[in-house]
């Protein structure tokens, strides 16, 4: 197996987001492997973080940022774990609990390392810096929206179709309390779905992920657990990620065939 570089993304000023830290409705971008300086914005998102679902439902939205960032299920908006810590550091969200208490970043700190909710320090150091060189990130196979979702059968007509959509509508309450709360931090899947930076971007229509990224947790994975991974990806390129003290790496792997000892 060979190694590959990653490398960022080629894209002109008008397909990234404006990343001006003057403009207080975008994002801002920090030096590799350092932590983002907290900026003072007239206008922020507000969020209300739910510890049983290991989310943030944002009660007020500001800003372009959540074009990209967050699901929405039966029209209210959610943040997970990493999407929450990261605005928090960048100071476009403020996040309270249920009763109306500031959640400061000392606190997500501590809910990070504790690894629930599916994320853990090292994923979110993978996040952060993704999102750090413009790219587009969420959790694999989690759809930012319902919008558009069909049943994967034959409808006879489309009275039945339309009830399979709504079916799922319905169900997505129950859905988002248990979609991030029981996800293994550990379990052999792809952590992320990635997308170029693209400012025509909509979560209801996103299109296939450029890769898919999976967490190495120590050792790189073993050719059986690279197969495992592979057959999951459907054919879209997959990328290992390491974390190795605070820096943050990727790398991919071309089969190659041995010679035969004699």
């Amino acid at each position: 197996m060979e190694s590959k570089t990653f490398e960022e993304p080629s894209s002109t000023d008008d397909e990234i987001y404006s990343q001006n830290a003057s403009d207080e409705d975008d994002e801002s971008t920090f030096s590799f492997g350092s932590t983002p300086k907290l900026q003072f914005r007239y206008v922020k998102s507000k969020a209300v973080w739910n510890d049983e679902m290991g989310m943030a439902e944002v009660i007020e939205k500001r800003g372009k940022t959540w074009v990209t960032t967050g699901i929405v299920r039966s029209g209210k908006l959610y943040s997970s774990m990493e999407e929450s810590l990261y605005l928090m550091e960048i100071g476009a969200l403020d996040l309270i609990d249920d009763c109306e208490r500031s959640i400061c970043l000392t606190d997500m700190y501590e809910k990070i390392a504790g690894g629930k909710s599916g994320c853990c320090w090292e994923l979110f150091e993978v996040y952060r810096h993704l999102k750090s060189l413009g790219y587009i990130v969420r959790r694999h196979d989690v759809s930012w929206s319902l919008k558009g979702i069909k049943s994967s059968h034959n409808a006879v007509d489309g009275s039945k179709e339309t009830e399979q959509v709504v079916d799922v509508s319905s169900k997505s309450d129950l859905s988002i309390h248990t979609l991030f709360s029981e996800m293994q931090i550990n379990s052999l899947r792809p952590d992320f779905d990635v997308y170029l930076p693209n400012s025509r971007f909509r979560k209801s229509s996103p299109g296939d992920p450029s890769f898919l990224l999976y967490l190495s947790r120590g050792d790189p994975p073993s050719r059986a657990e690279m197969e495992a991974l592979e057959k999951q990806c459907g054919g879209l390129p997959l990328k290992i990620g390491l974390v190795t003290e605070g820096r943050v790496s990727f790398f991919s792997f071309d089969k190659v065939e041995l010679p035969l000892l004699p």
